[in-house]
């Protein structure tokens, strides 16, 4: 058995192999179709039977093997490309959860991702249950109820910077027969590997440090492949009966439980809902991972010396950032990512709202912009753009309050970014 490479080594050459006199870099299939002899060799794609490719909606080379290099990074067994991380939460969820279904959810995660649990999937019949990261044993058991069909939280929180006590959340999970999800997007597979920690399923919004230069929105999927379907068959009905769309395939019986889940995604949800990332977009986000490695150290490095610098600073009320030995979550983030966290910081300016809003606009080097994890550092008010649409009580479960300014350290001279940010603060 061949030795499995380190995380570095995947970033530059997992997922593709080149024949002889292929290209060396990942070809990009811009196409739509793929032709066939007869009507009887597409027939067997349609019915699962054979591997291949007819209609990229549904699949793309390009986008398999990007796949299969992010899919290789996390220690999973199947993965699959989305147009975006919110497609990818949803595929992820929508799976295995349906009208009449429960979903407990970490509170603290993202604000676009709680507007899809708690509005748009509500709407779909889904209801879902937040509950802190820093629940107790009980009150997180407590939240289970006998639909309850998935846990879903994220690694480190955006923008809350809240660490998830990864372990607890997927015994809890696994006592009560579900599986964990986890956004693993802002600690990426280079600082923390959730399957090895307990995780089922782990999803990306590739569009941060994973492509890192703002050329490309993308979404990961990844199935670790160990959580058993069969045994809790009852509760996941999709994956462990007949699939009457697709020609009475049961998932689980026909590719195991390595590949149920994924193909489950791709075969219904992609055809159905089409959030494919396009092929191009997949070769910009392979170029990212190449340097992910090199990059994600670099970011880790700055936004410590930032964190540093602001906790010293007496026009600033508060700093998060689990790298700082001060820091709530710094134990639990030792444990999970003992190699760095993430490259945001976020913290509160003294004066609240307004205080906050004139600091941003007096930076030179970093951008107001709602992007993050980005090669330029950049920075954002989150209570008035990406979790405007919380309530006050929403936004204080979230740990997002009205002073936050979330900055995104990227990979510049981190003496440049602290007398950017020092030069910022005196102006306020």
């Amino acid at each position: 058995m061949a030795k499995k490479s380190r995380i570095e080594t995947v970033c530059v050459q997992g997922g593709y192999t080149p024949g002889n006199g292929e290209p060396r870099e990942i070809p990009i299939i811009q196409s739509t179709t793929f032709k066939y002899n007869t009507s009887e060799d597409m027939g067997k794609l349609f019915d699962l039977e054979a591997n291949g490719y007819f209609y990229t909606r549904l699949q793309n080379p390009t986008n398999d093997m990007v796949a299969a290099k992010i899919c290789e990074m996390e220690g999973g067994t199947a993965a699959m490309l989305t147009s975006s991380g919110q497609a990818a939460n949803f595929y992820s969820v929508f799976n295995i959860a349906n009208c009449g279904d429960h979903v407990i959810s970490s509170s603290t995660i993202y604000g676009g991702t709680f507007n899809l649990f708690s509005v748009t999937m509500k709407k779909m019949g889904i209801d879902f249950t937040f509950v802190s990261p820093d629940c107790t044993d009980e009150e997180l058991n407590a939240a289970f109820r006998p639909n309850t069909k998935a846990v879903f939280g994220e690694t480190i929180a955006n923008p809350a910077l809240t660490v998830l006590d990864i372990e607890k959340f997927a015994k809890a999970a696994h006592d009560h027969g579900v599986p964990l999800i986890i956004d693993n997007t802002f600690a990426t597979p280079v600082n923390c590997r959730p399957i090895e920690w307990g995780a089922d399923i782990v999803t990306h919004s590739t569009t941060k440090y994973m492509d890192g230069h703002g050329s490309a929105v993308g979404g990961a999927i990844v199935d670790s492949g160990k959580f058993n379907w069969n045994l809790y068959a009852e509760k996941f009905p999709g994956l462990t009966t007949p699939d009457d769309s697709y020609h009475g395939v049961t998932y689980t019986e026909r590719f195991g439980l390595e590949g149920a889940f994924i193909t489950k995604a791709t075969a219904q949800l992609m055809r159905d809902f089409g959030s494919i990332q396009a092929p191009q977009n997949a070769f910009l986000l392979n170029l990212g991972l190449e340097s992910l490695h090199v990059r994600i150290a670099r970011h880790c490095e700055n936004a410590l010396a930032v964190a540093e610098f602001l906790e010293k600073s007496d026009k600033i009320s508060w700093v998060t950032y689990p790298g700082l030995p001060s820091d709530k979550y710094y134990q639990l983030a030792k444990k999970y990512m003992p190699n760095g966290t993430c490259g945001v910081v976020s913290f509160g300016v003294k004066g609240g709202r307004s205080a906050a809003e004139k600091f941003m606009a007096n930076l030179k080097l970093a951008a107001i912009e709602t992007h993050v994890a980005d090669a330029r550092s950049c920075c954002l008010h989150p209570a008035s753009s990406t979790h405007r649409q919380m309530t006050e009580e929403e936004l204080k479960a979230g740990g997002v309050s009205g002073d936050l300014v979330r900055f995104s350290c990227g990979i510049e001279s981190k003496y440049d970014l602290i007398d950017d940010i020092s030069q910022a603060i005196e102006k306020i």
